[in-house]
């Protein structure tokens, strides 16, 4: 029998914040387990002719997603009462969308927040949620909250 995932996409925002909160309560159900993905892209800046680009982001990028998923998670976990249901962690450079849709093949769920932390307030769909719906390999679970516009 194979093991039951739930993918979700999480950020750093309240939106993804939520969605994770409902995939733990909907993993509990389920008796699923919980693939928390957080996708990060480092950003360059052109330096000069002779060095191309070089890194804007902080020393350790990887280390600041890493803790900010972990806060996320043990925040959600408490949040929704479940602390027994099983959470994997992946960290994944790319391109959100894309790193979205091929973590979710072969998932029972695909979840995600219906805003990220970018974009253009007002927006009631941000423009990952909007992608993956689009080519989503498993069922997809768009979670609305009633978050103030950042």
């Amino acid at each position: 029998m194979s093991e039951h995932r739930i993918v979700v996409g999480v950020e750093g925002s309240g939106y993804a914040h939520a969605a994770l909160i409902w995939a733990i309560e909907e993993a509990s159900v389920r008796n699923s387990i919980v693939e928390v993905v957080t996708v990060y892209a480092p950003t360059y800046a052109p330096a000069s002719p002779d060095f191309g680009y070089v890194p804007l982001d902080s020393y350790d990028l990887l280390t600041e997603v890493e803790n900010m998923q972990n806060d996320v998670i043990e925040k959600a976990l408490t949040a929704s009462h479940n602390p027994n249901v099983t959470i994997q962690r992946t960290l994944v450079k790319g391109r959100a969308a894309d790193m979205l849709l091929k973590a979710a093949k072969g998932a029972d769920l695909l979840v995600v927040g219906n805003r990220g932390r970018g974009g253009f307030s007002g927006l009631r769909l941000g423009s990952v949620s909007q992608s993956i719906s689009h080519h989503c390999p498993c069922p997809l679970v768009i979670v609305r909250t009633g978050l103030e516009e950042e």
